[in-house]
């Protein structure tokens, strides 16, 4: 075993498994090991290195930020900050009377936004309504919100009056009404195996929670930032929510979480009801606003679209009894197994240079960089064929 596999397990808490490597640099969309392999990275730190690596946009954001003020407290405002919220407000659509509060992760603005949910309860009006299979963090709020018992069950009691519904019409339809203060939704059910919502289901969830007082809060960290093909997932379906929390790809490796507000949503919060420490912070903020100026100016959003065609493409032709399906949007796209051997094929993978992942047994995540172009499209279609072919399916090992 390799000498790094003893310093992480005596120096890191046992929360995570055993990392699958341990990585030295990166270059667009490539990284390399201390052994000096490379890999072709189609997660991009599951859809957070929206420009890929060391991109000269980021590097200099940072590097120049970093150089004349880094932190300031949330007592004292800075221009990144400020430009960072007007640019969000301009891209989700939130208006004049959108606002925007800073965290420091995805987790974060789930928080921010389940304690915007309870701002929204009075009298009967306490239920706050999730989806089964739903991931929002693994905060307490996180875990509550989430709609996965297996990653509570070690953590109850937590965090009450959430309840979760299966992703469907109907679902919905019986769900909501007068006892609803907020429904929280994916565009994309990410840690689901990149499963979409039911078309429809976004329109008809504007409509119910606008006609019974409810807030639509659609949690965008790991559908936003142009991942999609749209600058957020909610556009697809032509809808305004009430909320957006925001994570990710919004940094582009810098960690950094946002709850956008809209109309009356914005004046829930009060003053002393949130705050964080290092929550928009000017070197946060400011390499923010660089890599969505960067997504913007180089039309990224437009190729995450066109790119992902090209992926769904060369997906469903590789010829492999494992491959039964592509799903999800622009470049967040999850294929379907015909065999629970996902874990094996990410195994084979690495092997064969190429970095993926696994939602689960059935079903393979890639989420590459915004950047990615035909060169990248066929490394990855040669690398993932030769990985299925390797791969041997549970029935053939049953009967041999």
């Amino acid at each position: 075993m390799n000498a790094w596999h003893d310093r992480f397990h005596q120096s890191m808490m046992g929360s995570m498994a055993t990392p699958l490597g341990m990585l030295d640099r990166g270059e667009g969309c490539w990284v390399w090991d201390m052994d000096g392999m490379s890999y072709l990275d189609f997660l991009a730190g599951i859809a957070v290195n929206s420009l890929g690596h060391a991109h000269p946009v980021f590097v200099e954001a940072v590097s120049a930020q970093a150089a004349r003020l880094a932190h300031v407290s949330n007592y004292f405002a800075t221009e990144p900050q400020v430009a960072l919220a007007e640019r969000l407000k301009r891209l989700t659509g939130a208006g004049e009377r959108g606002r925007v509060y800073f965290g420091n992760s995805g987790a974060e603005a789930n928080e921010a936004a389940f304690k915007l949910a309870r701002l929204q309860s009075t009298g009967e009006r306490t239920r706050i309504i999730t989806l089964v299979d739903s991931f929002h963090g693994r905060t307490m709020g996180g875990l509550a919100l989430s709609g996965k018992p297996s990653m509570r069950a070690d953590f109850e009691p937590v965090p009450g009056g959430v309840e979760h519904i299966e992703p469907t019409l109907d679902a919905l339809e019986r769900a909501i009404d007068g006892t609803v203060a907020a429904l929280f939704v994916e565009p994309i059910l990410g840690e689901a195996g990149v499963r979409p919502l039911p078309d429809g289901f976004l329109e008809r969830a504007r409509e119910l929670t606008t006609q019974h007082g409810a807030l639509l809060i659609i949690d965008e960290i790991q559908t936003g930032a142009g991942r999609t093909g749209r600058w957020f997932g909610f556009q697809h379906a032509g809808i305004v929510p009430d909320a957006v929390t925001l994570a990710k790809g919004i940094g582009g490796g810098f960690p950094i979480g946002a709850l956008v507000t809209y109309g009356a949503a914005s004046e829930l919060f009060g003053p002393g009801q949130h705050g964080s420490t290092f929550g928009g912070n000017p070197l946060a903020t400011a390499t923010a606003n660089a890599v969505l100026q960067e997504i913007e100016s180089a039309g990224l959003v437009a190729n995450a679209e066109l790119r992902g065609q090209q992926l769904r493409a060369a997906i469903t032709g590789i010829d492999s009894p494992l491959v039964t399906g592509v799903r999800g949007a622009g470049l967040l796209l999850g294929i379907s197994l015909s065999e629970p051997v996902a874990s094996e094929v990410v195994a084979a993978a690495l092997r064969e240079g190429l970095i993926i992942n696994a939602p689960n047994p059935v079903s393979i995540r890639i989420a590459p960089p915004l950047i990615i172009g035909d060169t990248e499209i066929a490394e990855f279609t040669a690398r993932f064929t030769r990985a299925l072919e390797s791969v041997r399916p549970v029935t053939a090992k049953e009967t041999t």
